[in-house]
């Protein structure tokens, strides 16, 4: 029976990577570095997040992009003091864009918002050693277009402030979103048109998620290869947005994919954010959680993620 055709390009990976581990075994020593989004946990301390990673033998966490203003998020200190005794590192910042701060918004007192918001989580990325901050170029959890100029008044914000990154040494990641949430900007090619229509060095690089690429792309691991370097971060969730394994999500591939464009170096992550389905993410940040099954939720990603990942490599 001929293959289906997604079938037929995932054994171009297969064959791909069994080419790399053969001619370059070097390439695949380094396994890769996998880090977790906290603001899927909800409430609860940063002490205990912390606490819960370490147990599970993760190193890197990334951090929820919480400096709405001046006087509100974490402190630097107390930050780093947290991680430092868990021995953790900050992989980067995953930037929380709604219509309060949205670049693409009509309203300038949001654009405006927007600009400010990145200042101030630009900085903080860098004080706490963090490599990238993802940025949304429209609202999330506002799926409808305001008009026809969204892109122009996102890129037109973005640049007022993308200096910011070159200044800090911090990367500003594109997260293309899923339609379902965002208006603008849903695929990795949608994702570099922007980038090269912004055309900022501060700028040039993709914070992928495979929750959306799920809807947005054709197949992910061949996203992921031509994707190459641009790729700095790689949320992810298995088919129903829990666990990785509980649900029907391709890991092999895309874990073959990863190692293909060598993604096992430094400034480059795989970071579980697994918060369940819906239109509207943002509700997760503020649940009262249960710290079992966060216990529970981590665990079984990071063993099953890990257990995988060393099947592919001794291929």
């Amino acid at each position: 029976m001929e293959l289906q055709n997604f079938e037929k390009k995932n054994r171009a990976i297969a064959e791909a990577f069994r080419k790399l581990k053969a001619e370059h075994p070097e390439r695949i020593k380094e396994r890769l570095r996998f880090s977790w989004s906290n603001w899927g946990f909800g409430l609860e301390s940063f002490e205990t997040s912390c606490a819960r990673l370490e147990r599970a033998g993760i190193r890197y966490i990334e951090l929820h992009g919480n400096h709405y203003g001046p006087d509100l998020g974490y402190d630097p200190k107390n930050v780093r003091r947290i991680m430092d005794h868990h021995g953790l590192q900050v992989s980067g910042i995953c930037g929380m864009f709604s219509a309060d701060n949205d670049l693409s918004s009509n309203r300038p007192i949001q654009r405006q918002a927007a600009i400010d918001y990145i200042k101030r989580e630009a900085d903080f990325t860098a004080e706490v050693g963090g490599t990238y901050m993802l940025i949304c170029p429209a609202a999330v959890g506002r799926p409808n277009k305001y008009d026809d100029s969204e892109i122009d008044r996102s890129l037109d914000s973005l640049s007022r402030v993308a200096d910011v990154f070159t200044k800090n040494g911090v990367r500003g990641a594109i997260e293309p979103i899923r339609a379902a949430e965002t208006s603008i900007v849903h695929t990795f090619s949608e994702a570099t048109a922007y980038i090269h229509a912004l055309n900022h060095p501060g700028v040039q690089h993709i914070n992928g998620d495979v929750y959306h690429m799920l809807v947005g792309e054709s197949h992910i691991p061949q996203t992921i290869f031509e994707a190459g370097s641009m790729l700095t971060n790689l949320h992810m969730a298995d088919t129903n947005r829990c666990a990785l394994g509980d649900g029907s999500l391709d890991l092999d591939h895309i874990i073959m994919a990863l190692y293909l464009i060598g993604y096992n170096q430094d400034g480059c992550f795989v970071t579980p954010e697994p918060l369940g389905p819906g239109g509207d993410p943002y509700p997760a940040q503020h649940a009262k959680t249960d710290p079992a099954i966060l216990d529970k939720l981590v665990f079984d990603s990071v063993t099953y993620f890990r257990s995988r990942e060393e099947t592919i490599r001794s291929l």
